[in-house]
Parts: C-alpha cells; structure tokens; sequence
C-alpha cells in the first residue's frame, strides 16, 4: 500500500463519502474525478452504483487504484494515466466532473486550464465539483500543520499553494472560469471547502 492510500485516505473518509450526497448524483450517472491520486473518491463513487472514471498524470497512482480495483473486483470504475490539461475524453460526455485536493497543488494557469477541461467533458446542465483547502483557512493547529506539510514538499509544490490562496482559492476559480457556484459546505471544522455549480456550457 502507498503512504496515501495508508495515511491520507483514511482522514478524508469523511470527504469522500460526503462529495456524492451533497452532489446529487444517482446509481447510473457517469462521474470524472480529475487528479484522482489513489482512486478512493472515485471508489466512493462506484458504491454508490455510479460509473466513476479517475484520471491522474502520476502513473504510480494510477498504479495503485488500478492494484485496489483488481482486489475488490470493482467492475464499474477505471482509471487512466492523463493530464487534467487535456482530458482524453469527448465534449459532453460526463454527469458530474469532481476534482479533490488537486487545484492548489497546480499553477494558475494549469488551474484555470484544467478546470476548463472538466467543463467541456462535462455535459451542459451537468454539474462541476471542486473539493479543496479553504481560504483564508481557519486559525487552528491542523492549518499550520498543512502549511507546514506543503512546505516540504517543495518548492514549487509551496509556491503553487501560496498561489492558490492569493488567488483566493475556490470561490475565485469559480469567479475567473465560470459557471456561477450554486452549493457551497464545509468539512472538517472548515478547512475544506466543496463547491458545485451547474455546467451553463
């Protein structure tokens, strides 16, 4: 098992299972979780009768949802080794488009771009989420334990995650990109944000 699927996963269980209710989404729908790591929320997905898809440019992780699928027998889930700038997939294909954790790890450029893809494979009418840190980020231990996690982690990876809370985080990508955001909750004592909007094309 990975460092993530052993540590990280496990602290989000919350998150994951929490991101298909507040989504709306239902038994059938065809869902996209970009930049999706290990696979868990994708898996999450899958439990819940949803055709789940999970794109990552990192082929060790994709390696290891592809190890979990393989054990569970999970039939309606796959993964692919792609970047979130240029989705292997066909205008309007997907339901729902979800990216978790994944934008304040990326440029500003990178950010808008992906997010643009996540919007031309999703279908119109069909819904964008965005699950990430909030900004500002509440003023307790966990918040500094996270800067401090990103930090060494390098220095591109802290200066992308700098970026993200200078741009203002969720709300501004929403802002920049479009659509408009619709739904907005906060998770864990209000360090995550999860945002939905519905795709106007």
């Amino acid at each position: 098992m990975s460092f993530y699927s052993t540590f990280i996963d496990p602290l989000l269980k919350e998150v994951r299972s929490y991101v298909p209710r507040f989504s709306g989404m239902r038994k059938g729908d065809r869902v996209l979780d970009v930049c999706c790591g290990t696979g868990d929320q994708a898996f999450y997905y899958e439990k819940m009768g949803i055709l789940a898809a999970g794109i990552d440019f990192n082929p060790k992780m994709i390696k290891t949802a592809e190890e979990r699928k393989e054990k569970e027998k999970n039939e309606n889930v796959f993964f692919l080794t792609a970047d979130a700038k240029n989705l292997p997939f066909e205008d309007d294909f997907f339901d729902f488009a979800s990216a978790s954790l994944a934008l304040h790890e990326m440029d500003r450029k990178s950010r808008g771009e992906a997010f643009s893809e996540m919007k031309r494979v999703v279908k119109k009418n069909g819904n964008l989420i965005l699950i990430d840190f909030s900004v500002p980020f509440p003023n307790k231990f966990s918040s500094f334990l996270i800067s401090f996690v990103e930090r060494m982690a390098g220095k591109r990876n802290f200066n992308n995650f700098k970026d993200y809370f200078n741009q203002g985080g969720l709300s501004s990508v929403f802002k920049k990109e479009g659509p408009k955001e619709e739904k907005i909750a906060y998770l864990k004592g209000g360090l995550i944000t999860v945002i939905q909007a519905r795709n106007r094309k």
